[in-house]
């Protein structure tokens, strides 16, 4: 099985991926890596830390002469920040250490910081905040990469865009062909694409950014070219829609998850949600009238594009902090502030694109297998015949 962890803090010495179940003889590109943890780090409303870290990623094992060897994988990506916290948070405890914490006792409403503490016994929230922190995606990104240069060998292309800033929505669907076009900018932007709809999404982001607030936003991952079959309606954790979901929803600020036209269609009638199904002669194939069940039907993809849409919420650290409740004292305080963005929805994005990826590529692998790629793909061109066939 393909899968991965990844550990790290948000200011400590570097971030580290490992995964397992690819198959050997895949080709692996840091350039492409490195495009994708480019991408991440983009976007109207990004804050200091970006302007720190230029991430780029150093595979240290399973990977040789530029393709995998079937074994493990062990990715590091460095913190630049670092150097600012080494005395912050040193590995070993040392004379002195204790007056050069950075402490965080005014936990941040809509944050990890309370729960964490408490939870886990601490007297401040800053182990707690340092994992919880969004940065942590990176890796996944990274991960995610590799998921994408594995599921682009068989022709399934994984984008994404942004279709939602605070109160305003891209009213129409973007084209595949718009999606390209958007990954190949050298500038991010707000990822959408359509332009009008852009420059009203930046003025939100600048209202929040001039009143010292933030603001969240929804954002769309298409996958294109996917077969027919991936999932399973057998068991309950084997349905790819719950799986997409969970993966959507285990990003940071991430609070809701949308596959296809779902609120769509709770607030119509069946007649007018369900995708027609066509078949022509000819070409011997099945079609569909439209994709308002975004790709995914009874757990398992259909062969039509698959869409999520994550909601993201407005992220809790503010430079105008809500109240809150001083740790040490129990005395009401403002909540601590510590760098960071207004909008980040154009970043989330990315990491979902990265999310889908890794999910698809997970049931890619437990339908063909392969311990090679060449096995993996005769398994895929004998699937994909008997489909022809079908």
């Amino acid at each position: 099985m393909f899968r991965f962890e990844t550990a790290g803090e948000s200011h400590g010495q570097c971030l580290v991926a490992t995964l397992t179940g690819l198959p050997a003889g895949l080709p692996i590109s840091l350039d492409f890596i490195n495009r994708q943890l480019w991408r991440r780090q983009q976007g109207f409303g990004r804050g200091g830390r970006m302007k720190i870290e230029t991430d780029q990623v150093e595979i240290v094992a399973g990977v040789r002469h530029s393709k995998t060897i079937g074994s493990p994988i062990a990715l590091i990506i460095q913190n630049k920040d670092w150097k600012n916290w080494t005395e912050v948070l040193p590995v070993e405890d040392i004379d002195g250490a204790e007056d050069k914490r950075k402490p965080v006792t005014r936990p941040r409403p809509g944050h990890a910081d309370l729960a964490g503490s408490i939870k886990y016994n601490l007297e401040e929230a800053r182990y707690i905040l340092e994992r919880a922190s969004a940065r942590e995606t990176t890796a996944r990104v990274a991960v995610g990469a590799f998921a994408k240069t594995l599921l682009a060998e068989f022709g399934i292309g994984v984008l994404s865009h942004v279709i939602g800033i605070g109160e305003v929505r891209m009213a129409r669907q973007a084209s595949w062909e718009e999606l390209i076009a958007l990954q190949e900018k050298n500038e991010v932007f707000l990822a959408c694409v359509d332009p009008e709809t852009e420059k009203q999404m930046k003025e939100v982001v600048d209202c929040a950014y001039r009143t010292g607030d933030t603001v969240g936003g929804v954002f769309e991952v298409v996958a294109h070219n996917v077969p027919v079959g991936l999932g399973s309606h057998i068991t309950w954790d084997s349905r790819l829609d719950g799986r997409l979901a969970q993966a959507i929803v285990s990003m940071q600020a991430v609070k809701g998850v949308e596959i296809g036209f779902a609120a769509e269609g709770a607030a119509s009638f069946g007649s007018r949600v369900q995708d027609t199904i066509h078949y022509n002669r000819e070409e011997r194939r099945f079609s569909r009238g439209s994709n308002r069940a975004g790709g995914l039907e009874g757990g398992m993809t259909n062969g039509q594009d698959v869409l999520v849409r994550g909601f993201l919420k407005p992220i809790s650290t503010l430079r105008r902090p809500l109240e809150s409740v001083d740790l040490v004292t129990r005395e009401p305080a403002l909540a601590a502030y510590e760098r960071s963005d207004v909008c980040v929805v154009p970043a989330a994005a990315v990491i979902g694109e990265a999310m889908v990826s890794i999910v698809l590529a997970q049931a890619f692998l437990e339908k063909f297998g392969g311990d090679s790629l060449e096995e993996t793909r005769r398994n895929f061109n004998g699937y994909q015949e008997q489909v022809r066939n079908y």
